[in-house]
């Protein structure tokens, strides 16, 4: 047999596999073939949406289910035995294997990823492949796993029968935890982007911890699972927790029929009483931290356990509060300090006074927003910035100006920072309601989920009434189809598990405050609008984040965000798609106070909600120089008839490395359009050689360049060919309105009867008042005013037939373009 006539499957099937079989790999539990880890990134132009190559590894050996120790990467014969090494060693980091493989049949290369071998690559003949045994014996050596840890780390996966698995980078954060623990680490940080599944991977860490006989020997095994909002507890019992079955219950007094994803109802078992007194009988518990402590002593609901109850703490969102010293949360934290505490977070904080490293110790895992967009796992985004005058310029009252309750206005200067908070300005609502409503009409989908993030309860009233009024026919339809879903909105509050349900159609646009900015699992938004100031990297990741999980059922593949406050300045941060967020030591020049303010504690859980503090109150409304009249409410400025203006509107745009390029509409599509013609020249002779120009139009659309947007932002009647002229190449452009009489004074058509020379005339009009560019196609006769010149089988034969139609277009098209100043 010709080894090298086969293909790289053949070899696979023929030389590596078998090679495996004789080492003892067993083909059903630990050796996985041909297997994509990744999706692909999600590549949005225009309105094209494709999905790039996702990664694939040829092999993938486990020691046992989701515990991966080996890849082996395959060529075929042609090349040599080690041609792979460089792909599989980037396999093998992304995927956190220590042990990488190569081969083409012949042999294999083994490169030792540890540090632990000399030297770390090595040739191996074909029958000396390592056996499971031998790896794992190196593994463990590597680990430094006694015994006791190892079989915590060997403990099985739970697995529903239904062939869904963790995917790859789940299961290397449930496994950098469970190493941890095994080893004796017991503050365990996993850090992990919105929409990747951090409460999966909770379920499973726990779920392998709590099957440990040897985590715990006398066999009390109990976990408390904190979160800080009510729907997140509720949805996490019914589905990602739900194999825990009658050992789980939650700490509330409120019994609750929650609908479970794709089966019938549940009732959500209750840990306490009426009286709030404790079941102890139970083995997991999920609460709220609002639940279990507060301000005052008889919250502290926590106490009633003993401190040694819980042998495993979870905390979701754990950025919230748990990393401050002085939290009302991290008294939890202490009370049971022998536990071993697990944070999750998408964004942990670090400032000078809130630090999530300094309590959990340097994140075990991280997989940020950029990988996750990366691998096709997480939806990309465009963003849009509107710029409204009374914004960039401020607003300043008329000497004697009155609001609308007769009082006159101070005389200074508002700005951004005022406005919806101590000011209220109602034509700006109105103006920015107007834009929203203008993207989603001219998006063609009105019924696209929407969150538009307020300045404050109030502000989010005004903003629902005013997106009411410029939806009056959709609303005249269904009431639902914009709410207000706020802390003090019971009525809004009660359609939020209807704005998250993708199978639910109302409501559509929510206006909200602080409620949706983490933790609501919103898969079908699409748009996301910014009309509040945000002053945290954290915060503003969250709200990014309630856009970035796809679903694919209802080809969701991105999302918009539409930014009126200049809040998108954030991804000017270096660390805003990549590490988790971190801030420098001061210097002596340097402000004292940290830029990373702390958002406001949850506002919809109603009677469990812990009151804000002075200080974290403080943190989200102070504003530099107008501090708060202390206890009392911000009593705003109502002021009528100023009015507001777009004064600015751009888009930003992901480049091909994945960074939002922010420049003007017209600077991005200069440059964009250079990069596909390099001169004028090479534009002309591309356009004069293609018969059918739309083709070009249709070629830069896919690439995400709309020559519509920058003719609306020209405001200039120019058809593609003088666009681009324009733009890229500075030509002086004519409209098609000169192109058209210019044709008409050179009298190309004396040639033609009288039939074909009105066919022409009629195009050329069509060309003029449309910008018709499809002027070729045969189907532009079926309409006015060619039906009432002659059928279509006239009209062309008045041509000679359609080849001399044809013809006759493109001459006509040739001497459209013939004048290029």
């Amino acid at each position: 047999m010709d080894k090298r006539s086969l293909t790289e499957r053949d070899i696979c099937t023929q030389f590596i596999t078998p090679a495996l079989y004789d080492a003892g790999w067993d083909s059903q539990t630990q050796i996985r073939e041909e297997v994509s880890f990744t999706k692909g990134r999600i590549i949005v132009r225009g309105k094209m949406v494709m999905r790039g190559q996702g990664k694939r590894a040829d092999y993938i050996l486990s020691y046992k289910p989701n515990i991966p120790i080996a890849l082996i990467e395959a060529k075929d014969n042609s090349h040599s035995v080690g041609d792979g090494m460089q792909q599989a060693l980037d396999y093998a980091e992304t995927l956190r294997i220590p042990y990488v493989f190569t081969s083409n049949g012949d042999g294999f290369v083994f490169h030792d990823r540890t540090g632990v071998s000399t030297p770390p690559e090595v040739n191996l003949g074909l029958d000396a492949f390592p056996s499971p045994a031998d790896l794992w014996a190196r593994f463990r050596s590597w680990k430094g796993l006694d015994s006791e840890s190892e079989e915590i780390v060997l403990q099985d996966y739970h697995d529903d029968g239904s062939g869904k698995g963790p995917r790859y980078y789940q299961v290397n954060a449930v496994n950098a935890a469970i190493e941890a623990i095994a080893k004796g680490q017991d503050r365990i940080l996993l850090v992990m982007a919105t929409g990747t599944g951090k409460t999966y991977t909770a379920f499973q860490i726990i779920w392998r911890l709590w099957k440990s006989r040897r985590w715990n020997p006398d066999g009390n095994k109990r976990v408390l699972f904190l979160a800080d909002r009510n729907v997140l507890i509720d949805q996490t019992m019914v589905n990602d927790f739900r194999p825990f079955g009658a050992t789980m219950a939650k700490l509330s007094t409120k019994a609750k029929t929650i609908e479970r994803q794709g089966g019938p109802s549940v009732d959500l078992s209750l840990a306490l009483d009426r009286k709030r007194r404790i079941d102890t009988a139970f083995e997991i518990y999920l609460g709220l931290y609002q639940a279990i402590t507060g301000p005052e002593e008889r919250q502290k609901l926590y106490r009633e356990f003993s401190p040694d109850f819980f042998d495993l703490i979870v905390i979701d969102e754990c950025h919230r509060g748990s990393a401050a010293e002085d939290s009302a949360w991290r008294e939890i934290l202490t009370h049971f300090s022998d536990a071993t505490q697990i944070g999750l977070t998408a964004t942990p904080k670090e400032t000078e006074y809130i630090s999530n490293t300094e309590y959990f110790g340097e994140p075990a895992f991280t997989y940020s927003l950029k990988q996750g967009i990366n691998d096709g796992f997480l939806a990309p985004y465009k963003v849009i910035k509107v710029h409204i005058d009374r914004d960039v310029e401020g607003y300043r009252p008329e000497l004697g100006q009155l609001d609308r309750d007769g009082n006159e206005v101070e005389d200074r200067i508002y700005n951004v920072k005022d406005f919806d908070r101590t000011l209220v300005l109602d034509d700006r609502t109105l103006l920015t309601a107007k834009k929203i409503t203008a993207f989603l009409k001219e998006s063609g989908d009105r019924f696209q989920k929407t969150i538009v993030f307020c300045v404050d309860q109030e502000h989010a009233a005004r903003m629902r009434q005013a997106l009411i009024n410029e939806n009056a026919d959709l609303v005249a339809e269904n009431a639902r189809y914009v709410m207000r879903i706020t802390g003090s909105d019971k009525e809004g509050q009660d359609q939020l598990g209807n704005f998250i349900d993708p199978e639910s159609k109302w409501p559509v646009l929510v206006t909200t405050s602080r409620l949706l900015s983490t933790g609501v699992d919103a898969q079908t938004c699409r748009l996301i609008v910014l009309d509040r100031e945000i002053g945290s990297m954290t915060e503003f990741k969250q709200i990014v984040g309630r856009g970035t999980r796809v679903h694919e059922d209802t080809k969701k593949y991105y999302f918009s965000l539409i930014d009126f406050r200049g809040a998108t300045a954030h991804f000017a941060d270096p660390d805003f798609d990549g590490d988790p967020v971190q801030i420098y030591t001061p210097g002596v020049d340097d402000p004292m106070t940290p830029p990373d303010e702390d958002p406001s504690p949850p506002e919809d859980e109603g009677e469990e909600a812990i009151p804000p503090s002075c200080d974290e109150g403080a943190t989200i409304i102070d504003q530099p120089g107008y501090p708060l009249v202390p206890g009392g409410p911000v009593r705003k400025i109502y002021v009528d008839g100023v009015g507001a203006r777009i004064i600015a509107e751009r888009v930003e745009y992901l480049d091909e490395n994945g960074k939002l390029v922010t420049e003007s509409l017209r600077d991005f599509t200069k440059t964009a359009l250079k990069k596909r013609y390099a001169t004028l020249d090479d534009f002309l002779k591309r356009w004069n050689a293609t018969e059918r120009k739309q083709a070009i139009v249709e070629e830069l659309e896919a690439e995400g360049l709309a020559l519509d947007a920058i003719a609306d932002e020209l405001g200039k009647n120019l058809d593609p060919f003088d666009l681009i002229c324009h733009v890229a190449f500075d030509a002086k452009p004519l409209t098609r309105r000169e192109r058209a009489e210019t044709v008409k004074k050179r009298d190309v058509f004396n040639k033609y009867g009288p039939q074909a020379r009105a066919v022409l005339d009629a195009l050329l009009e069509k060309y003029r008042d449309e910008g018709v560019l499809t002027l070729d196609d045969a189907n532009v006769l079926k309409v006015t005013p060619f039906t009432a010149m002659g059928s279509v089988v006239q009209l062309i034969n008045a041509f000679g037939g359609k080849a001399g139609f044809e013809k006759a277009v493109h001459e006509l098209q040739n001497a459209l373009y013939q004048e290029t100043a």
